[in-house]
């Protein structure tokens, strides 16, 4: 009986043999690949890289309109109304209010309402001033002063 070294050695593939072992090795790498490689399809990264845009631009809306949201001349009223109201009307109330339709659009940005809602949920009306703040969405038309190095 021979060993398996020697069987080794003396092995000899036929081109079909090679065929088939490399054709199961392509197969497996790519169901590897495919579950648990991370790998994906076009199709699916595309569909992900357009929603994780959806995400961001909801989530900078959402900043936005809280900004804007804390820095109208009623913040504190406004604000108290909105937590009265149940958790799931508040993002409707922001869309009615207009808090999160943007520059010249006519709908408002889908899902920044309730990330907007949530933030101004988790704002305690004692740190609010009692003076309006000015508005964060305006642009200060004065030009900064002028610097002199010595």
């Amino acid at each position: 009986m021979s060993s398996i070294s020697e069987r080794f050695r003396d092995f000899k593939a036929g081109k079909a043999t090679l065929l088939w072992s490399c054709a199961g090795c392509i197969v497996a790498t790519m169901i590897v690949g495919f579950t648990w490689g991370g790998w994906v399809t076009g199709g699916s990264a595309q569909e992900r890289a357009d929603k994780a845009a959806q995400q961001a631009v909801a989530e900078l809306a959402a900043d936005i309109c809280f900004k804007r949201y804390l820095a109208a001349p009623d913040a504190r009223v406004n604000l108290t109304a909105l937590n009265e109201e149940s958790s799931y009307r508040r993002g409707g109330v922001l869309e009615d209010g207009g808090w999160v339709t943007l520059a010249d659009r006519e709908d408002p940005i889908d899902g920044a309402a309730r990330l907007c809602a949530d933030q101004l949920a988790e704002v305690d009306l004692g740190t609010l001033p009692t003076t309006p703040v000015a508005d964060a969405g305006a642009v200060s038309t004065t030009a900064p002063a002028a610097t002199t190095v010595e």
